[in-house]
């Protein structure tokens, strides 16, 4: 059998240099609470991203569920059903009614203009998320919850480092989080970060983060216990280091991709937006099985048997899973086009050191008709 070549691979720190910091650790006897590294991390982030508040934490599902409680919503939350399952349970989590919405053909994300219908009286935010971290329609969004009052938290788990026009996409809404899992484009093994924008929030947020303590005897609020610790902290800023080379080499791929798929019938992909700076943390392909001549479950069974993973990548949508396929907003006859993408999307592999040959032989069985 051919080498695999897997859907991704994660972006690892020089060992030499990992090393070192853990020697360090282990010399400052500090291994979590925010320890050195961790507020290290905080600060370079907070400047390589351009925002001006970033909290860490253990995972990614945590920072959604604590934006949820740092902003006292209640009720419902609209968000989008072509994600991965924690955006919706982020929402469970916390006893809230998620409601889910269409999302556009083009990228993805969830559609402005399926928004404003879906307000009730007991509406309180939107949840939107920057799929494949493409940017959503930020300033229509916007638009909407200041009309009516609610709060909107961005799912940007795809989205490390993606800006619009120089600006960072997750200064947008009210908060945004960020997954550090080793699957993204930068990880902290596992990880992630939630984003605010004032002083205050960031130190609720730190409280909600670490049981609520305020100081060693002092509890100000219902926390939990998600902190990133200092071996993780150090190995996100070893990654840090080299992230922007990472994301110049997963753009080649997604050229060579690109210019070798783009004349292939019953295939499309997505294109780069003008004036957004992307980070290719994925290539998702969407097949139509009439004028490509299989099924996208076809072409991906062909591909494994080839040594080759790749991702139906949201397959299959939040709003079919048994958990919430009751609820009413779930009805597929309410959602034609997510799941037109969920039943036609096939992401290949994109990963920074997947070499030139990989790409090809991805390619190849992709076109062989």
């Amino acid at each position: 059998m051919e080498n695999r070549i897997t859907v991704t691979s994660p972006l690892l720190p020089d060992l030499k240099e990992f090393e070192s910091c853990l020697e360090d650790i282990w010399n400052r006897k500090w291994l979590t609470n925010n320890g050195h590294y961790h507020k290290e991390l905080e600060k370079a982030l907070a400047e390589y991203l351009g925002v001006p508040y970033i909290s860490l934490f253990t995972n990614g599902t945590l920072p959604l569920i604590t934006a949820l409680q740092a902003l006292c919503i209640t009720g419902e939350v609209i968000t989008t059903p072509y994600s991965f399952v924690a955006t919706t349970h982020s929402i469970w989590w916390n006893d809230l009614k998620p409601v889910f919405v269409d999302v556009r053909e083009e990228d993805g994300n969830i559609d402005p203009d399926k928004i404003e219908e879906a307000i009730t009286p007991n509406t309180t935010a939107i949840m939107p998320v920057h799929v494949y971290g493409n940017p959503c329609d930020t300033k229509r969004i916007q638009e909407i919850a200041d009309k009516h009052g609610l709060k909107i938290i961005y799912d940007a788990a795809h989205a490390f480092g993606v800006s619009v026009n120089g600006k960072s996409i997750l200064n947008a809404g009210d908060m945004s989080t960020l997954s550090f899992h080793a699957t993204k484009v930068y990880n902290t093994v596992e990880g992630g970060a939630l984003i605010c924008n004032n002083e205050k929030t960031k130190r609720q947020i730190d409280y909600l983060k670490n049981f609520g303590f305020a100081d060693e005897i002092t509890v100000v609020d219902y926390g939990i216990n998600s902190k990133m610790d200092e071996i993780r902290s150090a190995y996100g800023l070893l990654n840090l280091k080299q992230v922007d080379s990472a994301i110049a080499k997963r753009k080649r791929i997604s050229e060579i991709y690109r210019t070798a798929l783009k004349n292939v019938s019953g295939l499309r992909y997505l294109c780069d937006i003008p004036g957004v700076s992307h980070n290719y943390s994925y290539f998702p392909i969407f097949i139509t099985e009439s004028e490509y001549g299989i099924s996208r479950d076809a072409l991906y069974e062909k591909l494994k048997e080839r040594g080759i993973v790749t991702r139906r990548y949201f397959y299959p949508l939040i709003s079919n899973f048994p958990i919430y396929k009751d609820i009413e907003s779930a009805s597929p006859q309410n959602l034609p086009v997510a799941n037109k993408l969920a039943s036609d999307v096939l992401c290949l592999p994109i990963y920074a050191d997947l070499a030139d040959e990989g790409v090809e032989r991805v390619i190849g069985v992709v076109k062989e008709k």
